[in-house]
């Protein structure tokens, strides 16, 4: 049987600061958050990626990425909760939640959704562009592509700089 570890934050109140928002803008990830990964934390299994040991010391840190909406993802990037192991002291300290900027934003200010996703007041033209451009490209089919339309388009692309390179060739002479 592992034994227990103890949760603790290098900064609490700025930590749940950016849990709170997470709770108020992305509820699945909060849920997976309280419900499922700590709980496994304090039971001594660490979900996600090792990033780093440091055997001297005995102090493994850890990135864990929380689900949330592809949308989000791509306009905002990962939900990552970012923690170490102390395995001396059975301590797991609870170090950030990234992206910091939107997290730190949403909890300083009412945000604004558009289409689903919470929209940054600091860049919000830039946020809407890029949920617009993301949604037409889906619209469109542009992810939708089969391997025979990728191939197919570019052997055209091929074949028309093929064709421009020959007749710039034949002008120069």
């Amino acid at each position: 049987m592992k034994s227990s570890y103890i949760i603790d934050y290098i900064n609490e109140n700025e930590f749940r600061k950016k849990e709170r928002a997470i709770k108020k803008y992305n509820m699945l990830a909060y849920k997976k958050l309280l419900f499922d990964y700590y709980p496994s934390l304090r039971e001594g299994t660490f979900p996600g990626v090792l990033v780093s040991t440091n055997d001297k010391d005995a102090i493994d840190k850890y990135e864990l990425t929380l689900p949330t909406d592809k949308t989000f993802t791509k306009v905002h990037g990962n939900i990552t909760l970012h923690y170490s192991v102390y395995r001396n002291q059975k301590i797991v300290m609870l170090e950030t939640l990234t992206p910091e900027d939107i997290l730190t934003e949403g909890h300083q200010k009412e945000l604004t959704t558009y289409k689903g996703v919470m929209v940054s007041k600091s860049h919000k033209e830039l946020d809407m562009f890029k949920i617009n451009l993301l949604n037409s490209m889906n619209k469109n089919g542009f992810f939708k592509l089969n391997i025979s339309s990728w191939i197919l388009t570019l052997l055209t692309i091929m074949f028309a700089s093929a064709l421009g390179i020959f007749i710039a060739k034949l002008i120069i002479k």
